[in-house]
């Protein structure tokens, strides 16, 4: 019984780190129709995922003022471990519309999928060192 109980408690301290992949920094967006980008935040959100645009920027790379600076763009990812997110959504400011969205981190890109129904669009984001 001691065994199980110590056995039981590892598990259970082992657990967190082995959701503990995660995913932090900031990711500019892959340029929308009109050529913006965003720099986009991650950060812990009650035990999830979430990401917050930080910064925007014009198609010649100028930044830019935006009233969705600071609103969530990704919002209550699962971490699912090996760089892999779901159960969440993605908000296109652009359509001002909501989709279900997953995200796998792949080397140094994040690709980021929104759908709607069967039909998916995936963009790549890259880190901003």
């Amino acid at each position: 019984m001691k065994k199980q109980m110590a056995l039981a408690a590892l598990l259970a301290l082992a657990a967190p780190a082995a959701q503990a992949d995660g995913i932090s920094g900031i990711y500019r967006t892959q340029p929308n129709d009109n050529g913006q980008t965003g720099f986009v935040q991650f950060y812990d959100c009650g035990g999830k995922t979430c990401g917050k645009l930080v910064r925007s920027f014009d198609k010649a790379g100028k930044e830019i003022t935006s009233p969705n600076t600071g609103r969530n763009i990704v919002a209550n990812m699962n971490d699912d471990g090996n760089g892999k997110f779901s159960g969440g959504t993605i908000w296109d400011p652009g359509s001002n519309k909501t989709y279900k969205s997953k995200m796998q981190v792949n080397g140094a890109v994040l690709n980021v999928s929104g759908c709607v129904a069967v039909f998916c669009k995936t963009q790549k984001w890259t880190p901003v060192k």
